[in-house]
């Protein structure tokens, strides 16, 4: 599957009535509702509030891919590629991939936390550590998904914060992966292996589009999170991040790199002369790092010492919109680390809005440097 047939396919499409970072239940219902008759749609339980939970399946191959976004209800970019490529299914290329494969898409597991544009529940549970507990309805309907669908493998859909660096490099990670431990001893397992090569194939398809700025999480196991329990189940699970590009918090570039991951592992997995990948080409992509900033003020004067000054945007719901408020978290030498938006303050006082030297946790949306006004919006 190459990239100028993702690239058609993603153009053509595209759901366009999904933008932004702010996606409710109420956002995805009328794709949902209308579509095609080959996509099979039932409510599988209830959120916490009473919200309907549903799944569509599609595909009628042996294969089963279970598939879940938006655990965290703040983390959308992925739902918003799930309904890229639903439609994409109506394509007469893709009969081949359905013949092979049947797939069970649960969109919103979280339609509670999506609304308050939350990582939590409406119980402010965290979802992804609820594995074993099973102490949320939402962790129940997953759980009894897969125990009934019994997948062939799982891709647990996230998306991840601007902080996240490939390696220590100066590229942010805009996509992430792991193939999940299954034990405390990270033991690489058939199971584990199957996930890595996987991730391996989306690696290598993605490289010419999105050169070196995909990572890999650290596989610390953890048996309370979702993707480490399924894998403990030996269902290969895939954890897929959507992370961040250059200028774009609104995640619509990113969207469309997870649409051709997803793509590029399902056309990897039913494909019947599979490329040979081993565990040095999933080791061989690079460990995230944490090295961003999203707004870097470098050689700010502070009493006797030059200093950096690293700042965050929080992301804050307001008026159904999400805002993105700069906030000082890091007043220090930042020399190894990077901003996604840099600004050199050239030796001078770096002043708040009532033109006293600037501090940790000072939130505004501008800077005062050598008595002009700098905005640190987006």
């Amino acid at each position: 599957m190459d990239n100028q047939l993702l690239n058609t396919l993603y153009t053509t499409y595209k759901a366009t009535t999904l933008f932004g970072r702010y996606i409710q239940l109420k956002d995805i219902t009328p794709l949902i509702n209308n579509l095609p008759e080959f996509c099979k749609v039932e409510v599988i339980g209830q959120s916490v509030l009473g919200e309907s939970i549903s799944s569509i399946t599609i595909g009628n191959g042996p294969i089963k891919v279970l598939m879940w976004s938006q655990m965290h209800g703040n983390e959308s970019t992925t739902t918003k590629a799930v309904f890229d490529m639903l439609n994409t299914f109506s394509d007469a290329s893709m009969q081949s991939l359905l013949d092979a494969c049947t797939l069970k898409i649960i969109p919103m597991l979280n339609p509670d936390g999506s609304a308050a544009y939350t990582r939590l529940n409406a119980n402010a549970v965290d979802l992804n550590r609820d594995a074993q507990d099973l102490s949320q309805p939402e962790s129940v309907v997953l759980n009894t998904c897969f125990k009934r669908f019994k997948p062939d493998y799982c891709f647990n859909l996230h998306g991840q914060r601007t902080v996240f660096s490939v390696g220590d490099t100066n590229k942010p990670a805009t996509l992430s992966f792991l193939s999940p431990s299954q034990d405390k001893n990270r033991s690489v397992t058939t199971t584990r292996q199957k996930a890595m090569h996987v991730i391996s194939a989306i690696n290598m398809g993605l490289q010419d589009d999105l050169p070196n700025q995909i990572g890999r999480y650290d596989d610390g196991f953890n048996i309370n999170c979702v993707g480490d329990a399924f894998q403990s189940l030996n269902a290969p699970t895939i954890l897929f991040e959507a992370g961040h590009y250059k200028d774009d918090y609104n995640r619509e570039v990113v969207r469309g790199f997870v649409y051709k991951a997803l793509l590029l592992a399902l056309n990897y997995i039913v494909s019947e002369d599979k490329q040979r990948f081993d565990v040095t080409h999933y080791n061989a992509i690079p460990e995230n790092g944490k090295r961003f900033y999203d707004v870097m003020i470098r050689n700010a004067q502070f009493k006797d010492q030059i200093l950096d000054i690293g700042i965050n945007y929080q992301e804050r719901l307001l008026n159904n919109t999400v805002k993105f408020m700069p906030k000082v978290v890091a007043i220090t030498d930042l020399s190894k680390f990077y901003g996604h938006k840099e600004i050199d303050a050239n030796h001078n006082k770096v002043l708040n809005h009532d033109n006293k030297l600037i501090s940790i946790d000072y939130e505004n949306d501008f800077v005062v440097i050598n008595n002009v006004k700098l905005s640190l919006n987006l």
